[in-house]
């Protein structure tokens, strides 16, 4: 593991407005892992969200693997492939052959991939893991780190096999999977709406 990689981000250097002005979709990652210490920080950051009646229902799974990556990555594509995966109808007009071909990695050859899982404790739990993910992803961005949602991983990460292989109670839901890594190159900012406003009264 390079230096850089190691202690990238050991202190956060941004300003929270500056974390989310600057926070960026990756999709091409350095391969190498990212330093333990770091993602400790970031799971901190994580558990500080808000969180209903505080509940807390959160819980971590990080994969450095490579192998096991790799599998992940294929038994998505597979469940792609197959229609099993209850997201590849919205992946229509997306350039969705790309997201099964041989050669595309659905965590983008980043080296690391944390999910957040939530228990069945309420009605907000899946509002819970992701306001952790957003502090997870707002924190990896102040320490010089890209991260990216990826949706197209839950299914698998639902299925009872890979429950078992990664340690996961069966109540327990795969909500968030989010890679971290060193982008490569630069991610351009893309253009957003101005809010909506229905109603200022």
């Amino acid at each position: 593991m390079s230096n850089s990689a190691k202690n990238a981000g050991m202190e956060a250097s941004m300003s929270a407005m500056d974390a989310i002005y600057h926070r960026r979709a990756v999709r091409d990652y350095a391969p190498e892992k990212i330093d333990e210490a770091v993602i400790r920080k970031l799971l901190d950051a994580a558990v500080h969200a808000p969180t209903a009646i505080h509940e807390e229902p959160w819980a971590f799974a990080i994969i450095q693997d490579k192998a096991l990556l790799k599998r992940l990555s294929d038994n998505v594509k597979e469940l792609l492939v197959s229609g099993a995966d209850p997201i590849h109808p919205l992946l229509r007009g997306h350039g969705a052959g790309r997201f099964t071909s041989p050669e595309f990695n659905a965590f983008y050859n980043a080296g690391t991939l944390v999910v957040i899982y939530g228990r069945p404790l309420g009605p907000f739990v899946v509002a819970d893991c992701w306001l952790a993910a957003e502090n997870l992803m707002l924190a990896a961005c102040a320490h010089g780190l890209g991260t990216c949602p990826i949706g197209l991983a839950v299914a698998a990460l639902n299925s009872p096999q890979w429950k078992k292989e990664l340690g996961a109670p069966a109540e327990l839901t795969a909500i968030a999977p989010i890679i971290v890594g060193k982008p490569v190159g630069a991610t351009p900012p893309v253009p957003r709406k101005p809010p909506e406003i229905l109603c200022w009264k």
